[in-house]
């Protein structure tokens, strides 16, 4: 059995919330180790009666073993994540196991143009690449495009705007904006998806990550912008 198929017990160190509906949780791990940007762990609750509940949820960060960041976002009606984000306390204890997936990653020796497009929670793996590409001092150009529905509903706001200023971050609002933004409240369309050093011309990898119809609409979007997809990566999450 590999060591990422192994169930291992983890500890809750820190939990703070980080939007209304969501948190940032951070498990120590004895025996975790060797995570890529993108890849995600499964988490095992285990009641007082025995019954067991998994969910997958992508690593925010990487580069630091035995240790495990997420994000979770509550799920209307999902018993996990509204344990997790309303119930869970610090010194608490799950199952986790990991690091699981090779596809949707970055890998710190890739030097090409990387954009990124992610819908509500579904940042969660592209801030662990962003978050990876800065501890390394990697130069390759990123470009992020978050689309949110509001202002309150942004993640990790002030990372995004000074925590990465060599990389162009472009928030879209779905419902409403903050006061004078330059873009009224609409979904991402095409138009967002465009900049120089990151059009289909200058052929980036592409990663889209959010809920199911996101993720279809923008691989839709980008594949019509003329992007190769063979270099588009998608990941999708969904309520359980």
């Amino acid at each position: 059995m590999s060591a990422s198929s192994q169930w291992h017990v983890a500890t809750v160190v820190d939990a703070p919330r980080i939007t209304r509906t969501a948190r940032a949780v951070t498990l120590s791990v004895p025996g975790f180790s060797g995570a890529l940007a993108g890849q995600h762990v499964d988490l095992r609750l285990t009641a007082a009666d025995g019954y067991q509940a998994v969910r997958s949820y992508s690593l925010t960060a990487v580069g630091a073993d035995e240790r495990v960041d997420v994000l979770v976002d509550r799920v209307p009606g999902g018993e996990v994540s509204t344990y997790l984000v309303d119930d869970l306390r610090v010194g608490d204890q799950m199952e986790v196991r990991g690091p699981l997936g090779g596809y949707f990653v970055w890998r710190p020796d890739d030097a090409g143009a990387v954009l990124l497009v992610a819908g509500g929670s579904g940042l969660a793996p592209l801030l662990a690449m962003l978050r990876a590409r800065r501890k390394i001092g990697s130069t390759a150009p990123f470009r992020l495009v978050y689309s949110v529905r509001t202002p309150d509903d942004v993640f990790f706001p002030d990372e995004l705007d000074g925590g990465a200023s060599d990389v162009e971050v472009a928030l879209v609002f779905t419902r409403t904006t903050p006061a004078r933004w330059p873009r009224p409240a609409a979904r991402l369309g095409k138009d967002d998806l465009v900049a120089p050093g990151f059009d289909a011309a200058d052929g980036p990898t592409v990663f889209v990550c959010g809920s199911t119809g996101f993720v279809e609409t923008v691989a839709g979007l980008v594949t019509e912008l003329g992007h190769d997809p063979a270099r588009v990566r998608t990941e999708r999450f969904g309520g359980a």
